[in-house]
């Protein structure tokens, strides 16, 4: 899955406002990997202020640190809606 940084990577010379189409297009044109392609080929079609605003559109890693691993556990673990801090108490 494509990071939230891969994505900014391969949109740094566009000129926004910007369109789904254009974006998927120059990040075509910058050699973007199939991950960032189909996060971006997924994006609402809607006009896009800046990047920022696209990466926080398109389905990217959150959180690229955490890895496959991690996640299993955490979803595996039930969600008590209460603070760690405060599942002692």
């Amino acid at each position: 899955m494509a990071s939230y940084a891969d994505v900014l990577q391969y949109l740094s010379s566009l000129d926004y406002p910007a369109e789904k189409d254009d974006v998927v297009r120059e990040a075509e044109r910058e050699g973007a990997p199939p991950d960032v392609l189909k996060a971006l080929r997924a994006l609402p079609p809607v006009d896009y202020a800046n990047g920022n605003e696209v990466a926080r559109s398109a389905r990217t890693d959150t959180a690229p640190e955490v890895g496959r691993s991690q996640r299993a556990a955490q979803a595996r673990e039930p969600h008590t809606r209460v603070s760690q801090h405060l599942r002692g108490i």
